[in-house]
């Protein structure tokens, strides 16, 4: 009788505890799906409230220890750097592609015959001033022949605009909740190492440290590199007359980033410049853009901290699978997200090694 009374009892409470976790489960899922689409930003967020907290805290004591005061600042000072270039980019190619539509329409539109220089390009010069040169005399005849090929590059084109609008919506987003960590960043950092705690234990303040120094290191060191090699290398673009400058410098950021030489953007711009600009300023931006490529070879001692000591192809497969998943965003955050998984697991392979050799010599 009393089995039967303790097999009903274990039968009740293993439905209820089943019962429990079902519904916990569909909870959790729920509310991963609602957070889904914000986790990128959120993450990028507190990366990018870790790197700039320092600079904040300076900023903070001049304003007499207004720290929410210095996040609103640094927030309005990102969001104004971001959205002014990019309205007036996207103003400047709404304006460029109507002017485009109506010199079709009218039949008015002209394209300048290519420089001789272009058939001396290695491989591709012939087949180059080939096309440009049947486009300049019969524009009608060269949309003809190459629709295919137009509309093909057109569907991605698009494409990447859209996403470069998303992608720096999302980068909104996270400046906005960075600002939010930043200004209460005590709180925030004390919720973050009370997280690490209640997972891993007693080094939950360890590993914090090591997380924060390995963000500040990756943001300064390869993110803080590749936003000053943009910049040189729009500069100088812009300088030479480089068409769609900005565009050219977002694809270098990108190769930067992904610790691939700007040279390999850069080197494409230089041969151009070469073929429709006379031969001392082509050769003063081709010295620029051989020091913007090399330029990591110095700054990045400067600007890493010690002690963070990343692989290169560590930080690439970050950055080119974070920027499969997510797109530009994903870029940066899969950069630092896997040299912080890098870094934990060199540190924990360190234990295990220290452990097993105090083992030895005990015994």
């Amino acid at each position: 009788m009393e089995a039967m009374e303790s097999s009903k009892i274990f039968t009740k409470n293993v439905i209820e505890a089943v019962i429990k976790v079902s519904i916990l489960g569909v909870i959790v899922v729920w509310t991963f799906q609602l957070i889904k689409p914000f986790m990128i930003p959120v993450i990028w967020g507190m990366i990018l409230a870790v790197a700039v907290e320092p600079f904040i805290a300076r900023v903070a004591k001049m304003l007499g220890g207004r720290r929410s005061l210095a996040a609103v600042l640094f927030v309005l000072l990102i969001i104004a750097a971001l959205v002014i270039p990019s309205v007036l980019l996207v103003m400047s190619s709404v304006d460029a592609v109507q002017g485009l539509a109506e010199q079709m329409q009218n039949k008015t539109l002209v394209i300048p015959p290519p420089p001789e220089k272009v058939a001396d390009w290695p491989l591709i010069g012939n087949s180059v001033y080939q096309v440009w040169q049947l486009f300049s005399t019969n524009l009608e005849a060269g949309l003809k022949q190459f629709a295919p090929q137009i509309k093909a590059a057109a569907g991605p084109l698009l494409g990447s605009v859209g996403g470069g609008v998303i992608g720096v919506f999302m980068i909104i987003i996270s400046t906005a909740v960075s600002g939010v960590f930043l200004a209460k960043a005590e709180k925030s950092s004390a919720v973050a190492e009370k997280i690490i705690t209640r997972v891993v234990g007693e080094k939950g303040a360890e590993i914090t440290a090591l997380a924060t120094a390995t963000i500040r290191g990756v943001m300064q060191g390869v993110v803080g590199v590749a936003v000053i090699q943009a910049i040189l290398s729009a500069v100088g673009m812009v300088v030479v007359g480089v068409p769609a400058a900005g565009l050219w410098a977002a694809l270098v950021l990108v190769c930067a980033v992904s610790q691939l030489p700007p040279i390999l953007v850069l080197g494409p711009v230089a041969a151009y410049v070469f073929s429709v600009a006379e031969t001392t300023p082509a050769v003063i931006f081709l010295v620029w853009a051989l020091f913007i490529s090399a330029s990591d070879g110095f700054l990045k001692p400067m600007l890493m901290g010690r002690g963070v000591d990343i692989p290169m192809l560590v930080i690439l497969l970050g950055a080119l699978g974070g920027m499969m998943m997510f797109g530009i965003i994903g870029l940066f955050v899969g950069a630092v997200v896997l040299a912080i998984m890098y870094t934990l697991f060199m540190a924990w392979l360190d234990e295990v090694d220290q452990k097993n050799v105090e083992l030895e010599e005990g015994s």
